[in-house]
């Protein structure tokens, strides 16, 4: 949100020596090229959220075990990004070392002497580091937007604002306005009466630092009048919200849970099945965000998944169904946490989804592998129980992992991983099936129920693989 808005009836001489009405000029009118730079607002003091930050800075705020202006550098270096430059003013000490130990690289920080002006004095102490850059992406550090929602900003190619055309009541009435004529944004004000506010992030030209002199030499210090002077010389495209992303402006200890609220929504997968969406993910995001302060280690929670998974195992091949069957349940559910977290911490990455991955395959094996000796314990010896269901185990393992292995490198589409859920072919299907069965008392029902949603998932992959390579079935 931005902050105090231009006086109504003001008006502002265009800022690139143009007269108003003008058309922008031929230059003005052009492509700009990819923002290599970001830039952070985090200069501001929030009176409305004192009894949260107890005279720190809002900036400083933990949302998800993560501090407002890391979750801010690490959304603009996730977008392609390769240089940040934090602007600070209130506590800027302490903001300042917690933005540089996000990427101590990558990250820069400059002081507002005139924080305290308003959002526009702010931006114009990045104007010296910002020498020989084009073009950058501004955002407010107070607000927060869901993984991917600066993508289509960064790759605008022009002058853009990311706005909400349909923001809830709440938002419309704190966030600051904006006309939009045709796709362009040609107004920024709070009292616009107009249904589409800002999100705080812009991809904007070095020509805003002349518009936030030219209005700040007739006393307005905001971003909202900056903005304003610079639609009038070059074009603003409007970047609507995407359809699946969303944003959230910290101001009051409301924005604050609506914010967790909203995090803990963003964790469940567009591919989880009804298991995972109606009865895991209600569990483990809860787990999740408990443990979010403590920042544990994405890797670590794959490890204590696969202990439950493990200890599980052990006692269905024991014969303790009702223990092990809420152990692979558990099992299950802890092994949504981990990555969870990372997606929390803004520190998801292939290395821990392959880690993952493999914990999860080795847990399946030994999932099967403790059903088929408690089925068979009375008519095999263990030894040989033990050779058949490990080779069994170890070869479904490796062909899980390589079919989703498959699925990810070609790209094969979300819905497809969604539509394996909801046959129960899906890994929290397969393993509730087992829960469920082992419940019941039954080792045979439970070990037939996984192999058969395992074959369903595996043949459905196979077949989407041998597509998109180009496999046609032969004809006679």
């Amino acid at each position: 949100m931005l902050s105090r808005a231009t006086r109504r009836g003001s008006t502002t001489k265009p800022c690139v020596g143009s007269q108003p009405g003008d058309a922008p000029t031929t230059s003005a009118r052009g492509p700009i090229g990819r923002p290599r730079v970001g830039v952070v607002l985090a200069a501001g003091r929030s009176e409305r959220l004192r009894l949260v930050t107890h005279g720190r800075s809002k900036l400083l705020i933990r949302l998800g075990g993560v501090t407002l202006v890391e979750r801010a550098v690490r959304s603009l270096l996730a977008a392609g990004l390769e240089r940040i430059i934090v602007v600070v003013g209130h506590q800027g000490e302490a903001t300042a070392r917690a933005a540089r130990e996000v990427a101590p690289e990558a990250v820069s920080v400059v002081r507002a002497e005139r924080w305290e002006a308003g959002n526009g004095a702010s931006l114009s102490a990045a104007e010296p580091v910002l020498a020989g850059e084009g073009s950058f992406v501004l955002v407010c550090g107070d607000h927060v937007f869901a993984p991917g929602s600066l993508d289509g900003l960064v790759d605008a190619h022009h002058a853009a604002v990311l706005v909400d055309p349909a923001p809830g009541p709440e938002a419309w009435g704190e966030g600051t306005r904006v006309r939009v004529e045709g796709k362009r944004a040609v107004a920024f004000d709070k009292r616009l009466d107009e249904p589409s506010v800002d999100c705080g992030a812009f991809l904007l030209t070095r020509e805003v630092f002349d518009c936030q002199r030219a209005v700040s030499a007739q006393g307005d210090d905001t971003l909202a009048g900056a903005l304003t002077a610079l639609a009038k010389v070059r074009p603003i495209e409007v970047q609507p919200l995407p359809h699946d992303g969303w944003w959230q402006d910290i101001d009051t200890p409301h924005d604050l849970r609506q914010a967790r609220r909203l995090l803990r929504r963003s964790l469940v997968l567009p591919t989880d099945g009804p298991v995972s969406r109606y009865l895991n993910r209600p569990i483990s995001t809860r787990i999740s965000l408990a443990l979010a302060p403590l920042r544990p280690s994405p890797n670590l929670l794959s490890v204590i998944a696969l202990a439950f998974g493990m200890a599980a195992s052990f006692l269905l091949a024991v014969e303790r169904p009702m223990i092990g069957g809420i152990l692979v349940q558990a099992s299950s559910v802890l092994g949504g946490v981990d990555g969870e977290s990372a997606r929390l911490q803004m520190r998801a990455n292939t290395r821990g989804a392959w880690l993952n991955g493999l914990l999860n395959r080795m847990v399946d094996a030994a999932v099967v592998a403790g059903l088929g000796i408690w089925m068979l314990s009375e008519t095999l010896s263990t030894r040989r129980i033990l050779l058949l269901l490990g080779g069994i185990g170890i070869a479904w393992a490796i062909l899980a992992t390589a079919g989703m292995s498959w699925t990810t490198i070609l790209n094969l589409p979300a819905a497809t991983e969604r539509l394996l859920g909801f046959s129960l072919g899906g890994r929290d299907g397969r393993l509730f099936l087992v829960t469920a069965w082992a419940l019941l008392g039954h080792p045979m029902a439970a070990l037939v129920a996984f192999t058969v949603a395992w074959t369903v998932s595996v043949a459905v992959r196979v077949v989407l693989v041998r597509r998109s390579l180009g496999f046609e079935a032969p004809t006679a």
